[in-house]
């Protein structure tokens, strides 16, 4: 069966996240003078991660909204009581730098240009349509997808198989003839295949297992490798990286 369209995860998939969230944080971190008692740059983000994966969590369970996620990361990363106003200012502080160094991969755009003839496309978040449509826009890519879904106004979240669903409804066509691209092997690449999609975890790192894992995700290293897999007739492409 032919592969009609393609949903795309965001952050780290199109989007450098990681990249964007160091040289944020760091540029935050320095102008409000967090540094200064030794803790280095590299200490800090870590516990800032795992302080927004506990957070994260907590808003998938349901037990806080997306704002108080926000506030709350901001409240234990401090260590201090602040009001809401107080955790919105500083988040926002931070936003201002993070924004500055937002930025597509460099295999996106030339990917997206491959496809554009062959399917269709649209976007699955587990975060807010607030925050991922502003982004995409300035990002300079928001045209190019058909829908927009995201976890905050569907009211589920990958990798329940229900978020990719809803993109193959937005899309009207059966799972079995869409396949989604995500950075996340369990959240991204298996909650798509255990949906009925064609699954494509995208590993940029290489951590990662190599290749096709049974009816699991379909292991590529770059988006050049992207049409191969999903059989496209386009000269653009490229062979795998993992042997």
């Amino acid at each position: 069966m032919s592969i009609d369209a393609v949903v795309w995860d965001i952050d780290d998939t199109l989007f450098d996240y990681t990249a964007a969230d160091r040289a944020g944080m760091r540029g935050h971190l320095a102008a409000e003078g967090l540094l200064d008692d030794g803790t280095t740059v590299e200490q800090a983000l870590a516990r800032w991660r795992e302080i927004t994966d506990t957070q994260w969590a907590r808003y998938a369970a349901g037990e806080t909204d997306w704002q108080g996620q926000r506030r709350d990361r901001v409240r234990v990363f401090l260590g201090e009581p602040l009001s809401d106003a107080e955790a919105d200012a500083w988040f926002g502080r931070y936003v201002t730098h993070y924004e500055g160094a937002w930025a597509l991969f460099p295999d996106v755009l030339p990917a997206l240009d491959a496809l554009v003839a062959s399917h269709r496309h649209a976007v699955l978040s587990n975060s807010s349509i607030h925050v991922q449509d502003r982004k995409l826009r300035a990002l300079g890519v928001h045209d190019r997808f058909e829908a927009i879904l995201c976890a905050a106004e569907l009211g589920v979240s990958k990798p329940a198989a229900a978020a990719f669903h809803a993109a193959c409804e937005a899309l009207g066509l059966p799972p079995h003839r869409v396949a989604y691209v995500g950075d996340h092997p369990e959240i991204d690449g298996r909650g798509a295949a255990d949906a009925g999609l064609l699954s494509v975890w995208i590993d940029r790192c290489g951590d990662g297992a190599g290749g096709a894992t049974g009816t699991g995700p379909h292991r590529i290293g770059s988006l050049a490798e992207l049409p191969a897999v999903l059989g496209a007739d386009t000269r653009f492409g490229a062979g795998s990286t993992f042997g």
